[in-house]
C-alpha cells in the first residue's frame, strides 16, 4: 500500500514538473541566438569577476551589477555582436560603492538589478531580512557616491506589518515607458501574501510597484502568480522566482524567472520568460493582505522556455539567469536580448558567468 501511495505521489509531482503554458504570446515573439561563458578566473582591479545579478545597456556601454555583500560593485564592459554571435566581450572598470558613511554604510547591499539614468545609476537591494536589514532601491552616481533612496511601503521592511522572506525581496528593475519612475518586482511573494512556489500548484502572488521620481514613494501596484517548481528536486532545497523584468510597452512586461531544484548538479535550474499584461490588474498597493483582499491579477503568457535550445547552451547548461536588458538593434532592425547569470562564485558547485544573446520580434 505504502509503494501504491508513493508511486501515486511521485506520479502528481513528475506531471506538475513542467509548465502548462504555451508559447502563444501576441505581442513578442524571442529567438535564442548564442551564449557566451566569462572566464571566471578574471580579476579587474583587484576583483573577481562573478555575482553577476543585473545588467543594463546605455550608449554601447553594458553595466553589470556584482552582489557580493561584502564589496557591491559594478563592471562596465562591452558585448561585441558580430553576424548574430557573441564575438567578444571585455571589461574594462569597475564602480566601487563608497561605503564610508551613510546610507550605504549602515545597510546591507545585497545588489540584484540596475538601471542607468543620464549619468546616474539605481540599483535595487535585498538586504539582509533574517538580520532585520530591510531592502532598498537607491540611486548612485558614476562615481559610486550614494544619492537618495526611495521609501518604501511598510509591509516590504523587515520589522513591517509583512515580513518579507530572506532573499526574496527586490530583485527587478526596469523603467517606466513615461520616465516618471521605475517598477520594482519582488522575488518571492509577502509571508502573509501567499507561500512559495513547490512541485504542486500554489497561490503564490508577487507584487510589482512602481516608485514615483518625483515623490520618492510607491504611488501603483499590480500582482502576478509564479509557476510552480518544475524539476523535483532530489536535496532538501528548490525555488522559484522572478528575477528580472523589462517594461516594453504601455501595460506590457517581459517577465524572467528563474527555478533551482537541489541535487541536479549544473543542470537544477528552469528558466522561462513570460509576458505580462497589467492594463486590467488591480492596484493593490494599499492592501497589507493579498489573502484577505479581492483582486485581479496581470495576465501571464510563456514567450520562452530555455529547455527548447539546452543541446545549444554551452555544456547543455542554462544557468542561474538573473539579469536581462535590451540591447542594441541586429542587422535586420530587430532588438537584441541581453541576459546573465549569477554564478555565485562557484561557491554552490559548478556555475558559469553565462551571457546570453536573444533576437526579438514585436508583433504589434
Amino acid at each position: 500500500m505504502k509503494r501504491v501511495l508513493l508511486f501515486a505521489i511521485a506520479a502528481v509531482f513528475l506531471t506538475s514538473c513542467g509548465t502548462s503554458k504555451k508559447l502563444n504570446s501576441k505581442n513578442i515573439e524571442l529567438r535564442y541566438l548564442d551564449d557566451y561563458i566569462i572566464d571566471a578566473n578574471i580579476e579587474i582591479e583587484g576583483t573577481k569577476v562573478g555575482g553577476l545579478s543585473g545588467i543594463d545597456y546605455q550608449n554601447g556601454v553594458y553595466y553589470i551589477v556584482c552582489d557580493h555583500p561584502g564589496n557591491p560593485r559594478i563592471y562596465t564592459s562591452e558585448i561585441r555582436i558580430k553576424g548574430n554571435k557573441i564575438d567578444t566581450i571585455l571589461i574594462s572598470d569597475v564602480i566601487k560603492l563608497n561605503r564610508a558613511a551613510g546610507f550605504l554604510k549602515v545597510n546591507t547591499l545585497d545588489l540584484e538589478s540596475i538601471r542607468i539614468e543620464n549619468e546616474n545609476i539605481v540599483l535595487t537591494s535585498e538586504g539582509a531580512i533574517s538580520k532585520n536589514q530591510k531592502p532598498s532601491i537607491f540611486y548612485i552616481d558614476s562615481n559610486g557616491e550614494f544619492l537618495k533612496n526611495f521609501e518604501l511601503p511598510d509591509y516590504f521592511t523587515s520589522t513591517g506589518s509583512q515580513q518579507p522572506r530572506n532573499n526574496g525581496v527586490f530583485e527587478g528593475l526596469t523603467k517606466d515607458l513615461q520616465n516618471e519612475g521605475f517598477w520594482v518586482g519582488m522575488e518571492l511573494p509577502l509571508t502573509k501574501d501567499g507561500s512559495k512556489p513547490k512541485l504542486f500548484p500554489t497561490n503564490s502572488p508577487i507584487r510589482i510597484t512602481h516608485f514615483n521620481k518625483e515623490s520618492g514613494k510607491a504611488d501603483e501596484q499590480f500582482v502576478i502568480s509564479l509557476e510552480n517548481i518544475s524539476k523535483v528536486p532530489w536535496k532538501y532545497f528548490a525555488v522559484n522566482g522572478l528575477t528580472e523584468l523589462i517594461q516594453y510597452a504601455p501595460h506590457k512586461f517581459l517577465v524572467l524567472e528563474r527555478a533551482f531544484s537541489a541535487g541536479h548538479g549544473s543542470y537544477g535550474n528552469t528558466v522561462r520568460i513570460f509576458d505580462i499584461n497589467a492594463e486590467n490588474a488591480t492596484n493593490t498597493l494599499d492592501f497589507e493582505n493579498l489573502r484577505k483582499e479581492k483582486y485581479t491579477k496581470a495576465t501571464k503568457e510563456l514567450v520562452f522556455d530555455f529547455k527548447s535550445v539546452k543541446k545549444k547552451l554551452t555544456d547543455g547548461i542554462i544557468d542561474n539567469i538573473e539579469g536581462m536588458t535590451f540591447g542594441p538593434d541586429l542587422p535586420n532592425g530587430n532588438k537584441t536580448l541581453i541576459l546573465i547569470s549569477d554564478n555565485n562564485f562557484n561557491t554552490l558547485g559548478k556555475q558559469l558567468n553565462q551571457v546570453i544573446l536573444m533576437e526579438v520580434i514585436f508583433k504589434q
